[in-house]
Parts: structure tokens; C-alpha cells; sequence
């Protein structure tokens, strides 16, 4: 298919558009549409909330009749049937647009397909296919929950330049600066969840809350086999305020089980002794509906994550400072490699300088695929 010059640029405010609803609208897609005619743009807009309009029933209305004989651009393709807002091929047909350029058709099994042959069978002019790969990267963690049941999950966490999260003694505050924290602030407030390990909790006592506020509001979640998490946490005298849930197995004493459930926590129990099935957990949190998760640490938590290929990105600050001590406070400790060759090499690569930090964030090549052999 050909593309012009004035297509790439539609599609390309589409996408933009569907980055808006970030933390919005999941579990559901993130989705942008413009209306142009004639050569200029006439209508752009996003699915704004959960619940919501669609994005193309936005866009379409505040078009009106200068939709008519006109281009639709939509970074998905429309929905043809009844869920929480009627199907968007419906309104699509009626508004007289002539031509339909989707970015990705939708894998949801309700769709797949169906919609544009919908609108190619009623006459329009339909493509699919412009900037797919960008918007495949946008809604990266819808496709891995409708492919894998599993959320998308983010590796975040902050070094010195010798690679330490921390000193000999735990002490971690702070090596990223203020406006490197401002931006994880804000990466938590579009958050389903954030994980920490019980270790985490006893040297640093986090709130692991986004402030200010974001369109979500996460749950904190602790892989805490043993249940030893301090009833004096904040974490934990928060409970009633912001979900708590502490991930436990077998060997929980029943009574601090108790003690925490009456403070407002949730006990999630796993099977067996030792430590907690990332497996199993990322299974339970998918039936929860959560499309993301933000792993915060420790270096053992994040090594158990990366040795059980469970992350999908890593958002990663680089502080200009050198700690030097001869310890294993690395961001992220596991079983590793044993040669460098073998290390992941990972992509799509953004780097950004926050006053003297550097951050870097880059997507591991998938470990899962979608239906159909469909690689996102």
C-alpha cells in the first residue's frame, strides 16, 4: 500500500491523540481518530475514559457534515459490536465518510477483522496497516493481556554510573534527582499496580503512591512470603486509604495474616514455601484486570522477574554519581549470564536528560506472541 505525505501526518495525530488516554482508559485500548476532507484536518479526538465514547465517535461528531466524503484515520479498528457503547461501524456508515485508514486491525475476538470488512462490504474505501508498528508499540500492554491474560510489566529503577541502587548499608535516598522522581511519580499515577519486595519495605518504608495524584490510582502489592511486612509500615497504616494487597505462601504465620487483613491489606496466597511464582502472580493480577504493572524492586525481585522473562520494559535513571563499595547492591541480582553475548540486548530505545540524570528506556524483545503468529 502507498501512503502520502498527508496520510502519515493524519495518522500520526491520531496517534498522538491515542497516547492521551494513558491510564484513562484501560483495560481497554488506548485509541485516536482524525476526520479530514479535502486535504486538511477537519476533527481529532480519543477514547477519553473507560466506559466513554470512542475515539471515532468523538472525532466524527465534532466533525459533522464535514465528515462527509471524507477520511476517517483511527489508530484501531472500529468496533462492530454491542459492549459498553453501541458498535462504531454503525456510526461510521452514517457519517458519510468515504474512505477508512486503520493504523492495526483488533485482535479482540469480537472484532478481528470484523469491522473493517464491515465497512469494506458497505463500499467504503478501507486500508489497514499505516504506522502499525508505532501503534502496535502503543497499546503493547492491551495485546499482551488479551494474548497472554498477563499485564504489561515495567523494570523501573534508579542507579549510580558504577551500577549501585544503593550503598553497603541499604541506603538508597536518593540518587535520582527531583525532577527524575517527579517523572516516576507521574509513571505511577497510570499504573494498575506497583510490586516491591519485603526487602524494599524494610530499608526504605515507601508509600509507592503517585503524587501528585494520576488518573489511577494503583494498588501496592509486596511479594512477602512470610507476611514479616512492619504493622508500623506506611504501607500498611495506608491500607484503608490506597490498596494493599501482600502476596504470601504457605509459611505465613495465620496471625500476622489476621493482623494485616484487620489494618485493610488484602493476603494473596500462593502455594509452597519458598518464594512467590512470578507465573502464577502475573495469572492472578490478568484476572483482576490489570493491564499494568511497575516493578519497583528490590534487586532481588527484579532479578527473579528477569530470570523468569516477566518483564516487558524497563524505565531505567542514571545518576552522575559513583558510590565504589565492594557489595551486591546492583539494580537487579537473579541468576544472570554467563556471557555477555547471552545478555539481552533490548530496543526501541529512548533516552531523555532530566537536569543531570540520564533515562533510558528500551523494550525487551517479546517472549510471547500473539494469535495468528501476530508479533507486537
Amino acid at each position: 500500500m502507498s501512503w502520502s505525505d498527508f496520510d502519515r501526518m493524519a495518522m500520526s495525530r491520531a496517534l498522538a491523540e491515542a497516547a492521551k488516554g494513558r491510564g484513562w482508559v484501560e483495560p481497554n485500548p488506548m485509541v485516536g481518530a482524525v476526520v479530514a476532507r479535502d486535504g486538511a484536518i477537519v476533527a481529532s479526538a480519543h477514547h477519553e475514559r473507560f466506559g466513554g465514547p470512542h475515539a471515532e465517535v468523538l472525532a466524527l461528531a465534532q466533525a459533522g457534515e464535514g465528515a462527509r466524503g471524507g477520511v476517517l484515520y483511527v489508530t484501531l479498528e472500529p468496533c462492530c459490536h454491542h459492549g459498553k457503547t453501541p458498535p462504531c461501524t454503525d456510526l461510521v456508515l452514517a457519517s458519510g465518510v468515504a474512505r477508512v485508514v486503520a493504523a492495526m486491525s483488533d485482535p479482540f475476538p469480537q472484532v478481528a477483522g470484523q469491522g473493517l470488512a464491515i465497512l469494506s462490504e458497505a463500499g467504503l474505501d478501507v486500508s489497514v496497516g499505516l504506522e502499525e508498528a508505532a501503534a502496535r508499540a502503543l497499546n503493547a500492554p492491551y495485546l499482551k493481556r488479551l494474548f497472554t491474560g498477563r499485564p504489561h510489566v515495567l523494570a523501573k529503577w534508579a542507579m549510580t554510573l558504577d551500577g549501585k541502587a544503593a550503598t553497603a548499608s541499604g541506603d538508597s535516598r536518593w540518587i535520582s534527582n527531583e525532577t527524575s522522581r517527579a517523572v516516576v511519580h507521574r509513571t505511577r499515577g497510570v499504573m494498575d499496580a506497583i510490586l516491591v519486595g519485603v526487602g524494599t519495605v524494610l530499608a526504605d518504608d515507601p508509600e509507592l503512591t503517585a503524587r501528585p495524584p494520576g488518573p489511577r490510582v494503583a494498588a501496592r502489592i509486596v511479594l512477602d512470603p512470610e507476611a514479616s511486612i512492619p504493622l508500623s509500615s506506611r504501607l500498611v497504616n495506608s491500607a484503608r486509604d490506597t490498596p494493599l494487597v501482600i502476596a504470601v505462601n504457605e509459611r505465613a504465620p495465620e496471625e500476622s495474616r489476621r493482623r494485616l487483613t484487620e489494618l485493610g491489606a488484602e493476603i494473596l496466597s500462593f502455594m509452597g514455601g519458598g518464594r512467590i511464582a512470578i507465573g502464577a502472580l502475573l495469572d492472578e493480577l490478568g484476572r483482576r484486570g490489570h493491564t499494568n504493572l511497575l516493578v519497583e524492586g528490590g534487586g532481588r525481585v527484579l532479578g527473579s522477574f528477569l530470570d523468569d522473562a516477566a518483564v516487558d520494559a524497563v524505565d531505567v535513571f542514571i545518576a552522575p554519581l559513583i558510590e565504589g563499595g565492594d557489595h551486591p547492591r546492583s539494580p537487579a541480582r537473579g541468576r544472570g549470564v554467563d556471557r555477555m553475548r547471552l545478555a539481552t540486548r533490548l530496543e526501541r530505545i529512548q533516552t531523555e536528560i532530566h537536569g543531570a540524570d540520564v533515562r533510558i528506556q528500551g523494550w525487551f524483545p517479546q517472549p510471547w506472541r500473539g494469535k495468528a503468529g501476530i508479533w507486537v
